[in-house]
């Protein structure tokens, strides 16, 4: 841990009203100001890198809400990375259950997108064929592994390099941009249909789109889990998979991979040659939200509608997008343009839905107390749709309510925008028909 950046925190507990586990607990130790604390502790030597820290460090969501409330900018993100990474090195919170999942998980599965796609395919196979179902209706399988297998998210028909060529050029307009696609990894195997909107609402706003296939995972996961090393090995993946000199930016639609992938030459020591590849990379690395508005986006055609068609939609800031790459305007201005739409503010809408990345399944009691939270917030709005722009929290989100038998949808922002460009090429001037269409993509 860098002594300096610990020593940046003036400890004013300004931090403290937005930390999601100091505000479940009201314990000090569980939010940033007391975690830094206990980080300087260590630092100074006058306390060890214990089991009871790590646990500590492993119930910290890494929402990086505590950033933007300090008013003196403390790097909480290199902190927290780094905290995770000597409690990995120090081998304390190691059993052969955790040894096992992590090396599977992290250190082979998340390595190789073949590897990756394989597994994807097995369980898709493994879903269609309903086995899913089955096992979680056998009597004597423990709750807890029932409620795991619940959280398989299913795995979509195609993965994104079967729906999105290595190049694709702009039909009805010149190419102004020439951008690259990253697909992700999570994104790639259950979300790859946002992917293809992505690619569509870019090529509609004149951007000619790259996309290598072998892309893989970008490391975000490896980093935030104290596996630096391992994200080293995966960012040089990605920056040898794109043309990075010839792009004019790097789109990613993915909030927890942003926050990530914009920051890739932290990663590299100063003065090598993948330091200074990252540092171009770094600066070309754009949210599809941040890009759209910087490029001046097409709003979709206006269309009159009745009272009745008007469809309210609320949205929920992913943690990695409003806190770690400060954007929350830009996906509120797109989803303003769009025609017969009521967009309702979500209080609370910056605070976390619990999802955080595996979070979720590491400390399900807190992560479910969140998303109850969340569900409440969102009930209240009387949405019927509900806009997110992170796979883990469309997932989550998507799971609170159907446990609260509610009938609202989850869709990414940039999916409901490929759909309204999508309806007027299709649907020409006939009104009824795109009431027709928008009413089927909320319902």
């Amino acid at each position: 841990m860098d002594p300096a950046v610990i020593q940046k925190c003036i400890h004013c507990g300004m931090c403290l009203p937005s930390c999601p586990t100091y505000q479940e607990t009201k314990i000090e130790r569980n939010s940033p100001r007391g975690r830094i604390s206990l980080m300087r502790a260590i630092a100074e030597k006058r306390m060890d890198l214990t089991a009871s820290f790590a646990h500590e460090l492993y119930f910290c969501l890494g929402c990086l809400a505590c950033q933007t409330a300090c008013p003196v900018g403390v790097d909480y993100k290199t902190l927290f990375e780094a905290s995770r990474q000597d409690i990995e090195k120090s081998k304390i919170l190691n059993n052969p259950l955790r040894l096992l999942a992590r090396t599977f998980l992290i250190k082979y599965l998340f390595l190789s997108s073949w590897r990756l796609r394989t597994f994807g395919r097995l369980l898709r196979i493994y879903q269609r064929m309903g086995l899913d179902r089955f096992f979680k209706s056998l009597p004597f399988l423990p709750a807890k592994l029932k409620d795991m297998l619940g959280q398989l998210p299913s795995i979509a028909p195609h993965f994104s390099y079967e729906i999105i060529s290595t190049r694709e050029i702009p039909i009805n307009t010149p190419a102004r941009w020439k951008v690259g696609l990253l697909t992700g990894c999570v994104q790639d195997l259950v979300f790859s249909k946002i992917n293809r909107d992505t690619a569509d609402v870019l090529l509609y706003n004149g951007c000619e789109v790259i996309c290598p296939p072998e892309q893989g995972c970008c490391g975000s996961l490896h980093a935030h889990n104290g596996e630096l090393e391992t994200a080293e090995r995966l960012a040089k993946k990605l920056l040898a998979a794109f043309p990075i000199e010839e792009l004019d930016a790097i789109i990613t639609n993915s909030a927890g991979c942003g926050s990530h992938l914009k920051h890739f030459s932290d990663l590299f020591p100063p003065g090598t040659f993948w330091r200074q590849k990252a540092e171009v990379w770094d600066k070309k690395v754009y949210d599809i939200h941040e890009w759209l508005i910087k490029i001046g986006f097409s709003p979709p055609q206006a269309f009159p509608c009745t009272s009745q068609s008007h469809t309210v939609i609320t949205y929920h800031d992913a943690c990695h997008l409003c806190h770690g790459q400060k954007i929350k305007n830009e996906p509120r201005a797109i989803l303003r343009s769009l025609p017969c739409i009521q967009f309702i503010e979500l209080e609370e809408a910056d605070h976390c839905c619990g999802s955080a990345g595996i979070y979720n399944i590491l400390q399900p009691e807190m992560a479910h107390k969140l998303l109850n939270k969340k569900v409440e917030k969102i009930k209240k709005t009387n949405a019927s749709v509900v806009c997110t722009a992170n796979p883990g929290c469309l997932l989550f989100i998507e799971k609170g309510l159907k446990k609260h038998h509610l009938n609202i949808q989850t869709i990414h922002p940039i999916s409901l925008l490929a759909q309204y460009y999508r309806m007027k090429e299709r649907d020409g001037g006939s009104i009824e028909k795109k009431e027709a269409n928008l009413a089927g993509l909320i319902h």
